[in-house]
């Protein structure tokens, strides 16, 4: 740590819908830690939400609070334990280049040992272990950010910072995709053409779907244009049910993807899932939302959750790095750190066709 600085520059949390750039110490790194000097950090959809305080209690675990959990940086640190394990500390030697996922199970509980530590049995205690980067332990809003050595990927040697910034995301849309068993010769719907929709709909091209719809409206649904989806826009559709099941020439979707999370695409998805389909949900609903629980039994449909990206960065970072996903399509607005309000307007706003706006602490 003799070089590294002992304050850094990080965006804090200071109370619901408050917060502050502040001048903070450098976290040191313990145990399985590293510290990683964060070049490319990008906002994500929840990260307002938590802002606003709206997980009062859970998200952030406490104030004063760093989040951001879509990084990609350098290791510049590594704890004495790594240290004294040759192997790891070749892997995440100073100067290694890595991104990192928001999640760290415990890797004791039931769900960690079968690799599903994404819904960890010790959510949100520290002590055994359990880290959720930017919602219960400090995030990587920050010029430096502490991790362990579970929860970061070293990065192919073509891929920018910027990109490998959407490892999260891409890998959650991944795990989605996963779940979903997308095999060649499928007809897909993707509802809400955000990042992790857009994301979605190239990782389903990818799976040798035949068709991906793409539900949305405005700057967003063109950008799914270009990516290969065949759109739906509901400002101009008077029935979005009834164009997704003309479109599968009255069969429905074999899968759906909801990815907007407003109630009126959490209402309508499961009505575009054909007999026997798959509704995966993706994103988080912003509240309680009624469904329609007839149509999943009559018809069989399978309702698959999917909570972050359990095992799946390693390909996903291959798929970034190969172009068979189109990170930087996505990637539209660079921000410096002291410019987080801005960042964060232009992000909630969609101001000149925002996708991903990427902080560069």
């Amino acid at each position: 740590m003799a070089d590294i600085p002992s304050k850094m520059q990080a965006v804090v949390l200071t109370g619901p819908g408050e917060w502050e750039l502040q001048t903070v110490p450098t976290p040191k790194p313990e145990g399985t830690d590293v510290i990683c000097r964060v070049h490319s950090v990008a906002i994500c959809g929840t990260d307002p939400n938590i802002i606003k305080g709206i997980f009062p209690g859970m998200w952030p675990s406490h104030y004063p609070f760093i989040i951001g959990h879509e990084w990609a940086g350098e290791v510049v640190a590594i704890a004495p334990e790594v240290e004294n394990s040759p192997a790891i500390a070749k892997r995440f030697a100073p100067g290694t280049r890595v991104a990192g996922e928001a999640h760290c199970g415990c890797g004791i509980c039931a769900n960690c040992l079968v690799g599903d530590y994404t819904i960890c049995l010790n959510y949100g205690d520290n002590a055994l272990g359990h880290h959720h980067y930017g919602f219960t332990t400090q995030g990587a809003y920050a010029t430096y950010v502490k991790t362990s050595v579970k929860s970061i990927h070293p990065l192919p040697g073509n891929l920018s910072y910027d990109e490998a910034a959407m490892l999260d995301m891409a890998g959650v849309a991944l795990n989605g995709v996963y779940r979903a068993g997308v095999k060649v010769g499928d007809t897909c719907c993707v509802a809400g053409p955000g990042p992790a929709g857009n994301m979605t709909l190239q990782l389903c091209i990818a799976a040798g779907a035949k068709k991906v719809i793409m539900v949305g409206r405005g700057a967003r649904l063109q950008s799914s244009v270009q990516l290969g989806a065949v759109p739906v826009d509901y400002e101009k559709t008077e029935d979005v049910v009834k164009a997704v099941w003309d479109l599968t020439d009255g069969r429905g979707a074999d899968v759906v993807f909801e990815c907007a999370g407003t109630k009126d695409s959490c209402t309508k998805s499961p009505l575009m899932v054909r007999k026997g389909g798959k509704l995966v949900m993706t994103a988080l609903a912003k509240e309680p939302i009624p469904i329609e629980w007839s149509k999943l039994t009559l018809a069989q449909v399978n309702l698959i959750g999917v909570r972050a990206n359990p095992n799946t960065s390693d390909a996903a970072l291959a798929m970034l790095a190969d172009g068979r996903v189109n990170g930087k399509a996505l990637h539209t607005h660079s921000f410096p750190l002291d410019k987080f309000g801005d960042a964060l307007a232009t992000f909630v706003e969609k101001r000149d066709g925002a996708m991903k706006v990427v902080l560069k602490p």
